[in-house]
């Protein structure tokens, strides 16, 4: 798909770790939970760390089939530890903490950052086809089902409340 504008791994994983953050303190401030907001954002800038040295993939290609999916993920695991391994001995227990993300031990933490990254892909896709590239239409529309039937009710507090202004000019907001 081409791009109006361009995007680099930094600029991303700021993004997101910014929106996961949002989305932390929503939980806590309107939902009582216990989220550690902090932590979370500083998990969600390491959140694509892999893709030194991996690259990106698109998601379509990435969960094309579960075994991709599974390949994809043993991949990126690889990459991590090859990273954290790069680092002296008396730093990798810290970083490990941060970068290896487990599914089933991070749990919420884990699906807020991943509702941040979605929701990162969809707000790049509003402003893709607002500056005229309809190509991102359909990955929109794919990305805001997956976002709609979310069972994290920061997602869904974010979605109704902090959402539609995205699109806004400066002087509108």
């Amino acid at each position: 798909m081409r791009s109006f504008r361009t995007e680099n791994v930094s600029e991303h994983s700021l993004e997101v770790a910014i929106i996961a953050h949002a989305l932390a303190e929503i939980g806590v401030a309107y939902f009582d939970k216990t989220y550690n907001p902090a932590q979370i954002a500083l998990k969600a800038i390491y959140h694509d760390v892999s893709e030194i040295f991996t690259g990106d993939l698109p998601s379509p290609i990435k969960y094309y089939t579960d075994e991709m999916k599974k390949s994809y993920k043993t991949i990126e695991h690889e990459a991590d530890i090859n990273l954290l391994s790069k680092l002296p001995e008396d730093l990798r227990t810290s970083y490990a903490d941060i970068i290896l993300h487990d599914e089933s031990s991070d749990g919420e933490e884990y699906k807020l950052i991943k509702a941040a990254d979605k929701l990162c892909a969809y707000i790049k896709c509003v402003e893709e086809i607002s500056s005229g590239n309809h190509e991102f239409t359909k990955a929109g529309e794919d990305i805001y089902k997956t976002l709609d039937i979310t069972d994290l009710v920061e997602v869904k507090y974010f979605i109704e409340n902090f959402l539609p202004y995205f699109n806004n000019t400066i002087d509108e907001i």
